[in-house]
């Protein structure tokens, strides 16, 4: 495990960016880069769109230390940025640390929940990851209700492939999403935060993990989870609030920082010249910045 890595994740000043939209979500990610559908006939040329995409946001001037980290998308992880895989670019060139997700989607709801897939052979996904200068990587399911039960689901899967991730060198972020239009939202918080403590408090003293929450609709609510000796940091998702929204949330809850996706990207076009699109850029950054360390 990178020591540098760790410590500019654990003391860095910023947030961690969120470039991961995969197969299902990549399309809409395009339509809002007003990139349609008629510029690409197949998989493989919708994915070079996004890399395209993801190759601007990434080498822009304004994608720089404000950023601490960055998930990427598997194929992304797979592909090059002038002439380096793109963990390594990120990290040698940007000094960003790069994470992976891992998931494959989510199942069907069930008790108010949707668990992850299956994920194949993850151990060898992983050990890619670590050859490529990976630090880290993420997970996603969703809570749609309240239910104990349901949650109590969500954090196993979660725990359980967060120790198998441990064991190839990584740092998982553990990312058990609380959808915001779900009514008893504030319930489900609560259940939701008990059971990550409980599945902190077993791990080993030596190991840490991430977490990717939804912000809450308590201000400071997970602030017993921001203080926990096993966790290296809480990042927030923007779920599906506007980037103002967002970063209101965010900046009153000390301790956590962004982890946005599309809140990132939003305002982003494919036709902007390269100074209207890395002014646009760095507004985003610059916003999302300052409610993180707020």
């Amino acid at each position: 495990m990178n020591r540098e890595m760790m410590q500019k994740v654990r003391d860095g000043d910023g947030f961690i960016a969120a470039l991961d939209q995969s197969g299902g979500s990549t399309p809409k990610a395009l339509k809002a880069y007003g990139v349609g559908e008629d510029a690409y006939s197949n998989e493989t040329e919708m994915y070079d769109r996004i890399h395209e995409m993801r190759t601007r946001i990434i080498t822009s001037p304004a994608f720089d230390q404000r950023i601490i980290g960055a998930i990427l998308f598997e194929n992304t992880m797979d592909r090059d940025i002038d002439g380096r895989g793109t963990a390594e670019y990120l990290w040698s060139e940007k000094q960003i640390v790069p994470f992976l997700k891992v998931d494959k989607g989510l199942a069907a709801e069930e008790n108010g929940v949707q668990i992850m897939k299956p994920m194949g052979d993850l151990d060898t996904l992983l050990q890619r990851a670590v050859s490529k200068g990976v630090f880290g990587t993420k997970m996603r399911s969703v809570v749609l209700r309240g239910n104990r039960d349901g949650i109590q689901a969500i954090l196993d899967q979660q725990f359980e492939i967060g120790r198998q991730i441990l064991a190839a060198g990584l740092v998982p972020i553990l990312e058990p999403e609380v959808d915001i239009k779900a009514t008893d939202k504030r319930e489900a918080e609560a259940i939701l935060r008990e059971a990550i403590i409980a599945g902190l408090d077993k791990l080993p003293g030596d190991q840490v993990v991430m977490l990717k929450l939804t912000l809450p609709t308590e201000d400071g609510f997970y602030t017993s989870l921001v203080e926990h000796p096993r966790v290296l940091k809480v990042v927030a998702l923007s779920g599906g609030y506007s980037r103002d929204e967002a970063n209101e949330k965010l900046s009153r809850n000390p301790g956590v920082i962004a982890s946005f996706s599309r809140a990132l990207s939003e305002g982003l076009s494919a036709g902007q010249s390269d100074d209207e699109f890395n002014a646009t850029l760095d507004e985003a950054i610059g916003s999302i910045y300052a409610a993180s360390v707020a």
